[in-house]
C-alpha cells in the first residue's frame, strides 16, 4: 500500500487532468495491485462469511452537483457486500493519507428497514448493547456511528432511554489505521480481524431486518 498512498498525497497536490494523464500508467499499476490485495481479503473474508460481490470504487468524481470541482478522489475504496435478502450489512476498506479506515454496516437502510431497526430499538436494546459494550467492539470500533435527525423521528418518544440510537439514519462502524499500519506487514490480516469483528452486529441485524417484532420470519 506504500505506493498506493504517496501516489494519493501526489493526487492531493496536483488533482487535475492534466497530471493525472501524465500519471495514468502508474495509476493503471497501483490499481492491479490494489486488485490482488482486496481480492486476497475477499477470499479470506469468504471463509467466514457468504458474500455476493466486490466492488472497487472509481476515483473519479462526480462533480456535476457538487461545489467542489477536484475531478479526483484523493482514496481508494472498496467494498463487499452480503448474500441478500437474509444477511445484510456491508464491508469496506478506505486508503487515503491520514484517513485511512476499515468499517461497515448500514449506510442507507431503506425506509422500511429503518423504520424495522428503531422499532426494534424502540423495544428493546438489550441486544446491540452488549454487541456493542464486548471488549474487542470497543477496542476497535468505540460505538456505532451515522447521522442521525436532530430531535425524535415521527412517531418515537424523544425521551425514550434509547433514543440516540432511534435517531440515527445510519449505522456504522469505523477502525481508523495510521499511513504507517497500512502500509505494515500485518494490515492485511488486521483489516481481516476488523471486518470479521463487525459479524455479531451484523448477525443481530439481519435476524432483525427478517423478522417482525414478533419474531416471525418474513423470507
Amino acid at each position: 500500500m506504500k505506493k498506493a498512498l504517496e501516489f494519493l498525497k501526489n493526487l492531493e497536490k496536483n488533482n487535475n487532468r492534466e497530471w493525472f494523464a501524465q500519471h495514468k500508467p502508474e495509476y493503471d499499476l497501483i490499481v492491479k495491485e490494489n486488485k490482488v490485495f482486496f481480492d486476497q481479503i475477499y477470499t479470506d473474508l469468504q471463509e467466514h462469511d457468504n458474500l455476493k460481490g466486490i466492488h472497487m470504487y472509481r476515483i473519479y468524481r462526480d462533480v456535476r452537483f457538487s461545489k467542489d470541482q477536484t475531478p479526483y478522489k484523493n482514496n481508494f475504496g472498496v467494498g463487499y457486500s452480503r448474500s441478500k435478502p437474509m444477511l445484510r450489512g456491508g464491508y469496506y476498506i478506505q486508503i487515503e493519507p491520514n484517513n485511512s479506515f476499515v468499517g461497515g454496516g448500514f449506510w442507507g437502510p431503506d425506509t422500511k428497514d429503518l423504520l424495522r431497526i428503531r422499532k426494534e430499538f424502540e423495544l428493546s436494546t438489550t441486544v446491540i448493547e452488549k454487541i456493542t459494550s464486548d471488549e474487542t467492539f470497543r477496542k476497535y470500533f468505540g460505538n456505532i456511528e451515522g447521522e442521525a435527525v436532530k430531535t425524535a423521528p415521527r412517531g418515537f418518544d424523544k425521551n425514550h432511554p434509547a433514543i440516540d440510537l432511534i435517531r440515527k439514519k445510519q449505522y456504522v462502524v469505523m477502525r481508523k489505521f495510521t499511513d504507517k499500519e497500512v502500509i505494515s506487514a500485518s494490515f492485511q490480516k488486521e483489516a481481516v480481524l476488523t471486518l470479521l469483528a463487525m459479524r455479531p452486529f451484523f448477525d443481530y441485524m439481519s435476524e432483525v431486518l427478517t423478522t417482525d417484532l414478533n419474531g416471525e420470519p418474513l423470507f
